[in-house]
């Protein structure tokens, strides 16, 4: 167990908080059906997520076609918006251990790459009352791995971020824990494997949610 309190709790949201492969990959699957092109397999999208949706879609269109990616953007943001809680869960556990945090007067935050109307609209839908603050991808700041987000959060709490612990499922989570001066945690349940998540800064991982309070101590 790491032999220092902590005072906060920041989450990635897709792969960490949710289990959303399915409808990232439908409504991106949709996008590429409009086109008359072909469609990925639900797991492929491990690979395809993670770094904001013009990237997802990037990686989604064939190569060759980056003069209709703008088009495609917006349709996958209106298909998005309708299907994002079709199949979307949280991650079996999850709300075990935030109902335990809060309990606990652990500060939590979600810092994702996922639009932030749909991050804020995602976690009202299956987290209420849990997170006092929810940053996603949003113009005026950087996207992850920059800590920028997670500066903020830590100032409005009034939190130093080596007190911070930093939750997520990809090589990306990690670095930005790392360039936070955060704890950086990788989860086993999500969208990329233990070699990325340990390559990238982890230094501890956790196959079930729990697990962190078996690895973590927090104040409170």
């Amino acid at each position: 167990m790491i032999d220092r309190n902590y005072e906060a709790v920041i989450f990635d949201l897709d792969g960490t908080l949710i289990d959303s492969l399915a409808d990232l990959a439908d409504s991106a699957n949709c996008v590429l059906k409009e086109y008359g092109f072909p469609v990925h397999d639900v797991e492929s999208y491990k690979y395809r997520v993670g770094n904001g949706i013009r990237k997802l879609m990037e990686r989604a269109l064939p190569p060759g076609n980056n003069a209709i990616i703008d088009d495609a953007l917006a349709k996958y943001r209106e298909i998005y918006a309708v299907n994002s809680l079709n199949k979307t869960r949280p991650y079996e556990g999850i709300l075990w251990l935030l109902e335990i945090l809060s309990k606990k007067k652990i500060n939590m935050g979600i810092c994702t790459n996922k639009p932030d109307d749909e991050a804020k609209k995602i976690a009202d839908a299956l987290f209420a009352g849990y997170f006092s603050a929810i940053i996603g991808d949003r113009p005026d700041m950087k996207r992850k791995p920059d800590p920028q987000k997670i500066s903020s959060m830590a100032e409005v709490w009034g939190i130093s971020l080596d007190k911070i612990v930093y939750l997520g499922d990809s090589g990306v989570d990690m670095q930005t824990a790392v360039n936070g001066n955060m704890l950086p945690v990788g989860v086993l349940w999500g969208f990329r494997s233990k070699d990325e998540l340990l390559e990238n800064g982890a230094e501890i991982l956790i196959s079930h949610p729990l697990d962190l309070l078996k690895e973590v101590n927090f104040a409170g």
